[in-house]
């Protein structure tokens, strides 16, 4: 059986129709196939990320991955892009809301999609990913990976991100897989335990996995806290949940 995919940046239209970069990874072929929005983590748009998108797409789906720090600091490297964010106070949750539904609406646009669409974000892009699935009803599916903040404390709300996700729960549309270390000081234990609860509560459709000798960002193999335990059955979760939820 032929098998091949193509990797590219594009732009496309986010919030307020601003143009926004993307990385896109999709297999070659008629399809169809599903949809995945792909949130990067607070270190930005880098290497990493983008292999997450081509190991989505040699699993089936159109991946995209957009530059959510591309407004702040568009042609910077990952780093610097990243701290020019952090000192502008972090990405503005519309913001963010806006180039997901955007993303979403490039992927459902393309000739080979099945039309579903689902989000996937790993540290801050995981309580984005909690934020889309709260915000944006079209979603099909979410996995938030180690997604800090999600529980957050009134002090720690600031104009550009002003509620905790957490606290938007009831409005969540789609199913949620959430992927956690125990090790994690963001999000904590305690704080994954509120989170589960607040699910609980409003009857949404979840399923979380905690993993021990796991802290943050156990899946990214170039970082020190790269756990293969937690990060090969992790994926395990991931392709199961999306396959339930996005195939056609």
């Amino acid at each position: 059986m032929y098998e091949g995919q193509i990797a590219e940046t594009v732009l496309y239209r986010g919030h307020q129709n601003d143009p926004v970069i993307a990385y896109y990874a999709r297999p070659l072929g008629p399809g169809p196939h599903p949809g995945v929005v792909v949130l990067h983590h607070m270190p930005g748009w880098d290497e990493w990320n983008r292999e997450v998108a081509r190991k989505l797409a040699h699993h089936g789906y159109a991946a995209i991955l957009p530059n959510l720090h591309y407004r702040e600091a568009p042609g910077a490297n990952p780093d610097d892009a990243s701290a020019r964010v952090r000192a502008l106070g972090l990405t503005p949750d519309d913001q963010c809301v806006g180039d997901v539904e955007g993303a979403a609406a490039f992927l459902r646009s393309q000739t080979y999609a099945n039309g579903k669409v689902g989000v996937i974000g790993f540290c801050s892009g995981g309580r984005q990913t909690y934020l889309a699935a709260c915000r944006i009803p079209s979603l099909n599916a979410a996995v938030d990976c180690w997604g800090g903040r999600v529980v957050a404390k009134p002090e720690e709300l600031t104009p550009r991100q002003p509620v905790a996700p957490v606290d938007l729960t009831n409005d969540i549309n789609c199913p949620l897989l959430g992927l956690f270390g125990n090790e994690d000081t963001s999000p904590t234990p305690d704080d994954v335990d509120k989170t589960e609860a607040a699910l609980k509560q409003h009857g949404k459709v979840y399923e979380f996995h905690r993993y021990d000798n796991a802290g943050h960002g156990f899946f990214a193999v170039d970082r020190p806290n790269y756990r293969q335990h937690a990060a090969v059955d992790g994926w395990e979760h991931v392709f199961t949940w999306f396959g339930k939820y996005l195939s056609a």
